[in-house]
């Protein structure tokens, strides 16, 4: 029987065409299933949780746009989007157009990690998706869907991939500048509660009589969807250092620590003021801390997680509950899933904080660039305070960016999409519902979800208007 040669690789390890050196089967195995999480969180977490947290006459509206989006970023993303977010530079905010589709590209070796192209393109590409789809719950309940079909091309292409390649690419300004977005707080939540806004004000509010009275059609569905969004927020994070690494982990548990005490921190503020434990005020509590923690998730240590759940969990509760009840800016815009608190403003919040807390011990560990990076408390701490004031500085300057940004692409887009189609539909449409929109319902029941007595004790209906018990106020 003959003996195998000293020092031979195992069979799993052997390379080949379709096992390159360079490629680690780990990291490749991780990032596929790290970014299928993501993928999972918009199909089917948001399309269920925007289903149900909508009056029954929108259900099938509010789940199609989610749906649509996912389907028509993929398309575009691999014809033109991906290669102008990531790919060579044109200018310093912005890739050259190119696609990702030909075999010879996507079987190269990734600008990062250690696995192919096409794996990339693919967890890069959810990250785009989910930005559209949370562009829609601002604008549920009244925007016309062909509206919409146009509408998330053209943003993508024209916002969306400016800030990824500014932010994320190698050769971006602000990423060669320093600035601190571990997996997404400026590029997807700050971008998408800003543009959720701004394309609210142009399309207009809901009905009337929709605003006053926008009751969740299942709150058990919508509770589905937001622990699909929870739990899929592991591949969210998790998946940005682009190797299995104790980085990685790090950032995983990071995530839950802070989007748990952002909860408990949102229902104990609910519970303090209003007198009832709203489990609409706690998934709101809940996604608040999973934005907050996003741009620092890596970088920052366990006790800096738990303030900035705190932070996270009250500061986005007092600008919906109080600040937003008495700005008249804020009231005439009808955002309908809050994006503006729960995702503009806490991904500021984390973008802030992470310019605060970032540990240079870990962002050597993510960036590989000790003492580049350095967060402001280890700044004075450590007698860097230089490097702590410019890093908060850099931090300051991408919010600048991406809100400036935002407010003026979206307006663009918005103008130039309702040349061609009305953004907001008929009233008569807005009446009806799903079946105008689509031919099909929900529920082949009566009624819209209304209890049969005033509900009093309900904290959590409509953010626009104030509840008659005293003192409560009501959001979506």
């Amino acid at each position: 029987m003959s003996l195998p040669p000293p020092f031979a690789l195992p069979p799993n390890l052997l390379t080949d065409e379709a096992n390159p050196p360079w490629m680690n089967k780990g990291d490749n195995a991780w990032q596929l299933v790290a970014a299928t999480l993501v993928g999972l969180q918009s199909v089917p977490g948001l399309i269920i949780l925007y289903g149900g947290a909508v009056k029954k006459k929108w259900a099938v509206n509010s789940a199609f746009m989610a749906l649509y989006a996912f389907a028509c970023v993929l398309v575009c993303w691999v014809c033109w989007g991906y290669r102008l977010s990531f790919g060579d530079e044109f200018v310093p905010i912005w890739g050259k157009v190119n696609v990702a589709l030909e075999q010879k590209y996507l079987l190269q070796q990734a600008f990062l990690g250690m696995f192919p192209n096409a794996t990339m393109v693919y967890f890069q590409f959810v990250f785009a998706a989910i930005t559209l789809i949370l562009i829609a719950g601002a604008l549920l309940g009244r925007m016309n869907f062909y509206a919409w079909m146009l509408f998330v091309p053209l943003w993508l292409t024209f916002s969306y991939t400016i800030g990824a390649f500014t932010i994320w690419s190698l050769h971006g300004w602000l990423s060669v500048m320093g600035i601190i977005d571990y997996s997404g707080g400026y590029v997807i939540h700050l971008s998408s509660g800003i543009a959720g806004f701004t394309a609210a004000y142009w399309v207009g509010p809901r009905l009337t009589k929709d605003r006053e009275r926008f009751p969740p059609n299942n709150i058990i569905l919508m509770l589905a969807g937001a622990g699909i969004l929870w739990m899929g927020w592991t591949g969210f994070n998790g998946g940005d250092p682009y190797v299995v690494s104790t980085d990685a982990s790090l950032a995983v548990l990071n995530t839950h620590i802070c989007a748990a005490t952002s909860l408990l921190m949102w229902l104990i503020l609910d519970v303090v003021f209003f007198g009832k434990a709203s489990v609409i005020g706690a998934v709101q509590g809940m996604i608040t801390g999973l934005v907050c923690i996003t741009p620092a998730a890596g970088v920052v240590q366990g006790w800096a997680a738990i303030i900035m759940g705190i932070c996270s969990g009250s500061i986005p509760w007092f600008t919906m509950m109080v600040v937003h009840k008495k700005s008249e800016l804020l009231q005439k815009v009808d955002d309908t899933m809050a994006v503006l608190h729960t995702h503009a403003i806490a991904g500021t919040l984390g973008g802030i904080m992470a310019g605060l807390f970032a540990d240079p011990h870990l962002c050597n560990l993510f960036y590989g660039k000790y003492g580049d990076y350095v967060g402001l408390f280890y700044g004075f701490h450590r007698g860097a305070t230089r490097q702590g004031i410019r890093q908060m500085g850099v931090q300051l300057l991408g919010i600048l960016f991406i809100v400036v940004l935002n407010v003026i692409v979206t307006s663009l887009v918005c103008l130039f999409v309702q040349l061609i189609v009305p953004l907001r539909m008929s009233e008569e449409d807005m009446e009806i519902g799903d079946e105008a929109a689509h031919g099909e319902e929900a529920y082949a029941i009566w009624g819209q979800g209304d209890r049969l007595e005033n509900s009093r004790y309900s904290t959590y209906n409509d953010i626009e208007v104030p509840s008659k018990a005293g003192g409560q106020v009501e959001m979506n």
